[in-house]
């Protein structure tokens, strides 16, 4: 996973605790929950992109022979 596949994970993470603190407090609210679906599809198809990209032939050290 890349930078920021990554952050976009945790930031979904973050939201869903978010959400759910929120939910408890004060009562549920359909929009938050749908708009965490939201968050959490666009995190899952980040990541399903970033692991088909094959890496680029840049990527190894310097130096490295093969």
């Amino acid at each position: 996973m890349s930078g920021p596949t990554k952050t976009m994970t945790v930031l979904t993470c973050a939201a869903l605790v978010l959400t759910t603190a929120y939910t408890v407090a004060l009562g549920s609210s359909g929009w938050l929950w749908f708009g965490l679906v939201i968050l959490v599809v666009a995190t899952i198809g980040m990541a399903a992109a970033d692991s088909s990209v094959p890496p680029s032939p840049g990527s190894r050290p310097p130096g490295t022979t093969s």
